[in-house]
This record gives structure tokens, sequence and C-alpha cells, in this order.
């Protein structure tokens, strides 16, 4: 099917932002902006066959440029956290962006989220779109001029699948994700907290209070980080322990079983009220889990929907947290030449 391209607005440079449709035979439809990278709805048939809207976002280009709450943006250079904003690669230090107290968080003070993609119709792929960057060597601190291609395609059998590449001219760091906030009951229906999950890991990284892993891996049996099977997110959310404490909730990163293997599920999530299921494969080896412990009512969201305390989930497949800085996570050095290459997939159904 043909994708619908539309202007979403303009940047206060006088580029113009569009927002490009991809929709299936099914129904199913995605929004996606050039500002960002930035998906802004994603409509899912619930078990009664209507049109959910499951993805928290705006309505307007204005809230993406005022917002801080990474709404379904396109996230990088390094998606989460780096201690201290600071890296040594090659025996030379780079100083990045402080811009969560003392550390740097989602490629700083203009990361990807705020950047203009082009926007490439893909010929040879139904409703694929193509969007493309070139990041220069020294951006928000970071080495190497980044040529950087993320392509999302919408499948018939309602899966949105996210491919990202990257290469650079220079060894650096690299960890691309996306931040989409999901609320599989509709973006504007409340909490999620009887919503439903399980995350395929045995482990998870330990952080310390400023919600920066320490090197620590840790099992999630016995404790509020065991989803290995599919539990209510709000059952162990308000708990006494300690890593709970430190995030307000769930913000951590979680080591995933999959072995790099997008054949192998690494999450799900289910909400019995709309029936919606969505299932997560990737080839990263991390998952983030974020229960949106930080929205408080600020963000106006779409149809004038108010954004509250854990009214959305995140799940962003990625290399680990601070993981330059910790020696046992796997590494995200990719050096000159070499390809970044990982893909992502969040596919829907209906509970059976």
């Amino acid at each position: 099917m043909t994708l619908e391209e539309k202007l979403f607005g303009t940047i206060p440079d006088g580029t113009e932002v569009h927002v490009y449709t991809l929709k299936n035979n099914n129904g199913m439809q995605i929004e996606i902006s050039t500002y960002g990278g930035t998906i802004i709805s994603a409509l899912v048939p619930d078990k009664s066959g209507k049109l959910i809207d499951v993805i928290l976002g705006y309505d307007d280009l204005e809230s993406y440029l005022k917002g801080t709450a990474y709404f379904g943006a396109l996230i990088g250079r390094f998606g989460n956290r780096i201690q201290h904003g600071s890296f040594i690669l090659n025996e030379k230090e780079y100083k990045l962006a402080q811009n969560d107290g003392e550390n740097h968080l989602h490629g700083g003070i203009k990361g990807f989220d705020k950047i203009m993609w082009d926007a490439k119709i893909v010929e040879n792929i139904p409703n694929a779109l193509e969007l493309s960057y070139f990041s220069i060597d020294g951006e928000e601190g970071y080495p190497g001029n980044l040529n950087i291609k993320v392509t999302y395609i919408l499948t018939e059998d309602n899966a949105l699948e996210i491919n990202y590449i990257a290469t650079a001219d220079k060894d650096t760091i690299i960890n691309l994700t996306n931040h989409a906030y999901f609320n599989l009951s509709g973006h504007s229906s409340g909490d999620v907290l009887n919503q439903k999950l399980m995350i395929n890991a045995d482990k998870f990284t330990v952080n310390d209070e400023f919600s920066i892993p320490t090197g620590e891996i840790k099992e999630v049996a016995g404790s509020p980080m065991d989803f290995r099977n599919l539990t209510p997110i709000g059952e162990n959310i308000n708990s006494d322990y300690e890593q709970v404490i430190f995030g307000k909730g769930y913000d951590h990163n979680w080591v995933l079983n999959t072995n790099g293997s997008d054949n192998l599920k690494a999450a799900q999530a289910v909400d019995e009220n709309s029936g919606i299921v969505m299932d997560v494969y990737t080839t990263s080896p991390g998952i983030q889990f974020y229960s949106g412990n930080f929205l408080v009512g600020l963000d106006i969201g779409k149809n004038k929907a108010i954004y509250k305390y854990r009214n959305g989930f995140c799940l962003e497949t990625q290399y680990f947290p601070n993981s330059i800085n910790c020696n046992s996570f796997p590494s995200p050095i990719f050096k000159a030449g070499k390809e970044f290459k990982h893909r992502t997939i969040y596919k829907f159904s209906i509970l059976k």
C-alpha cells in the first residue's frame, strides 16, 4: 500500500516537518514524524475489531519541540545513561553533556530525538519508510562522522519492524533505540498497572541511586524484578526493594536470554481489557523496562489527554546503559567502518 504524507509543521529555522502514515490491509496504521524519527501513533485492532491508539504522544509539532519525555522518539547516539557524561576510548577521554544530573542521557542536549531526519519511501518493501541522518564528528561530544539509517516497516501480520544501521569513520560508541510509550488499553486510558508483562531474562543490571548501572549483574529470582512469567506491572511496583525504590518504580535494564536472536521472544505485554497482546523481538542484548514513573500530568497529549503517573510503559531494546564504563557488559564500541546493525519487532495480536 502507498504511504501517506502530510505536513506537520515547521521547526524554528523554517524546515518543514512531515508525517508519514503506514497502513496495512488489517486496518493497522503507524504515523512517523521526520522530527525526531518519532512514532506519533499506532492504531491497533482490539478484541472487538476497534482500532485503538496504543502510543502516547502529541497532536502538534510544538508540543514535541517543547516536550521532555521523549515520546516515541528515536534515541542516539547513545540510548540511556552514561555515568558522569564521560568515557575513555582508545586512551582518550570524551566529555558529553551532563543533561541528567551529573550524567548523560539519551544522546545529550540535542540527541537524535531533536533532529530532522531525511525520509525516503522504500520502493521494494511494502509499507516501509527509511529515515537517514549524518551526525558529524564531535556532535554532542561523540567521536566520528556517523551515517545512520533507520527503517520502519509495517507488516501484514500487524508487526512494526525497526531496522537500525550505522557506520562511522572513527572508533565510536553507538546505542540506538526507540522511546515509544505504550498503553495497550489506549493512550488516554489511565495507568498501566493492571497490564501484564513478561521479560525473557534471568538477570538484570543493578543500578545506583541515580539509575546508573554499577556493573553488577544480578539474578531476578525471588525479587520484584522477576518478570519471567506474565506479571501485572503494578504487582510489586511499590515494594520496598531497593532497586524499585531507586527507580521510583521500574527503570532498569534486563539481560535478555535471547542471545541476539530476533526469532526468540524478548518480552510480551498483555492487556486483558482490550485483548491486545504485544510481543517484542530484538537482536539487542538488553531491554529497558520503564514504567512511566516521571509522568506527572504536565504533558497534554493527543485529544487533550493528560498523561499522569505510570500512564505508559517503555520497552527500549538496547546495549546496556553505561556499558562503555562497565567492562563486564557487552561492548557498544564500534570500530571505524564496522556496521552497527540491529532489529526490533513489536508484533500485535489478540489474546486467545
